[in-house]
């Protein structure tokens, strides 16, 4: 069993699995599950489970039982094999009728295997205090796996206010003839579930990482400038781990890198890590980068994946298509998706393996996948930011590559830039002398030249579903 704080996820391997509020006193504590879709809206009212509608539609989630008893509990089931396509998440909720959450001692929440009564998870929530609804937890799928966050999101204004922001439809009884009143003070704008989790998740990084701070509120602004404030997406960072790049890691650049890029997907996704893939003379999927890691990440990582000899950019690629999509054959048709990936893809040499690379590039064209190229030296679109030669390809320096010191190092990066024989152009490059060089502001626009651009015509071409 697993002890969470908020904020915190694990993954879910049992097929039905049972959430049990607990609190120790005589208020009554209504449990509730919303099936929601990658929006996190329900698709209508009928995706609201509670003690008057126990069950959805079709018959994945259930309200299991109540008691309003001294150490009283209430429960929602899930069967994870059983719910529909659209649903992304599961949110487990609770209401109390008289009193707040704050004044019930005691109050936490139990996943366990529904099959067997094994507990999984506990979640105490020690920080309430006004609320009258709250949302524990919430299941969620993630490339094809269930994990489970401990959520701790109180509402003040009831049960009502909760089902609003999931889309829920709250009939309201007409009012009663009232003398006339004053005019109302304007109403303060909603939150939206999504600001509420990146609020949640910046709150963790003061928390567990506080060097993050700065750098996802310099993500936040990029982002919105870019109309991308509230926007999802799943983050993949890509690193060569070829043996020409060993000073880079050394010297802790690597790091600082990894760092901004974790910033940019903790405003992108509300699960708080990012995917890792590495390549030299093979591809690997490494751990996920998360703000429990992060500080020491590369050190770790290289621990577990020391440098390599050669430099493949398609094992890596090949590793990223499957675990997004599913395959990393050749593919001439559109493939749609919920959900966008933007790879941010790391260098400082040339590839061996061209042919396999532009393969890889035109096939992901057909689906919801956005490769940022970024390399470390010279090429012809070098942001000029510092002197410094070019890099030897690979380990060695062999294999016929370009000469050092030259803007053709890059040349085959240039050319995947701008490769025709495309579904739509999904990839941007751009290289630096000294990756930190950049400032914050600076490499968090550059991040974003291309790629609002490449979303507004993936969701044209029918890879994404239109907003």
């Amino acid at each position: 069993m697993t002890t969470m704080s908020k904020g915190a996820n694990l993954p879910v391997t049992a097929a039905r699995v049972r959430a049990t509020l607990g609190w120790s006193s005589t208020v009554e504590v209504d449990a509730s599950a919303l099936l929601l879709t990658d929006r996190g809206k329900v698709r209508s009212d009928a995706d609201f489970v509670f003690y008057n509608q126990p069950r959805s539609a079709e018959g994945s989630v259930r309200h299991t039982g109540a008691s309003g008893a001294a150490s009283g509990q209430d429960s929602v089931e899930v069967d994870l094999t059983d719910l529909p396509a659209a649903i992304e998440k599961v949110a487990v909720a609770a209401s109390v009728g008289d009193g707040t959450f704050g004044q019930i001692p005691g109050l936490h929440l139990r996943l366990t295997d529904a099959a067997d009564g094994a507990e999984i998870a506990r979640f105490d929530i020690s920080d309430a205090t006004t609320e009258t609804a709250f949302v524990f937890g919430e299941l969620y799928r993630r490339n094809g796996q269930w994990k489970f966050r401990a959520v701790g999101q109180g509402y003040a204004s009831g049960l009502g206010g909760l089902a609003t922001d999931f889309g829920i439809d709250v009939a309201e009884e007409p009012a009663a003839a009232a003398p006339p009143a004053a005019p109302p003070q304007p109403a303060t704008p909603a939150v939206s579930l999504k600001k509420q989790k990146q609020i949640s998740l910046e709150k963790r990084a003061a928390a567990e990482a506080p060097q993050l701070v700065d750098l996802v509120k310099k993500a936040a602004v990029s982002l919105e400038k870019k109309g991308l404030g509230e926007h999802t997406a799943r983050v993949a960072l890509c690193l060569d781990i070829s043996g020409s790049m060993a000073n880079l890691y050394r010297s802790g650049k690597i790091q600082q890198l990894a760092e901004r890029i974790l910033a940019l997907g903790l405003r992108f996704d509300d699960d708080g890590e990012v995917d890792v893939f590495l390549f030299g003379t093979n591809g690997h999927q490494a751990d996920s980068m998360n703000l429990g890691n992060v500080r020491q990440y590369t050190g770790d990582l290289l621990r577990l994946h020391p440098l390599e000899g050669s430099t493949y950019y398609g094992s890596a690629m090949r590793l990223i298509r499957r675990h997004y999509f599913g395959s990393d054959e050749r593919r001439t048709s559109p493939h749609q998706d919920r959900v966008p990936v933007y790879v941010m893809f790391v260098t400082d040499g040339a590839t061996f393996d061209e042919d396999v690379t532009r393969e890889q590039v035109r096939s992901s064209s057909y689906e919801p996948l956005f490769w940022q190229f970024m390399a470390i030296g010279k090429s012809s679109r070098s942001l000029g930011l510092g002197g410094g030669g070019g890099r030897r390809r690979g380990f060695f320096g062999g294999g016929g590559g370009p000469a050092p010191g030259t803007s053709r190092e890059f040349r085959f990066l240039e050319e995947l830039d701008d490769m025709s024989g495309r579904f739509i152009d999904n990839a941007d490059f751009f290289s630096v002398d000294d990756p930190m060089q950049l400032s914050d502001d600076e490499l968090f626009d550059l991040l974003m030249t291309e790629y609002p651009g490449w979303l507004t015509r993936a969701r044209e071409r029918g890879l994404l579903p239109q907003r």
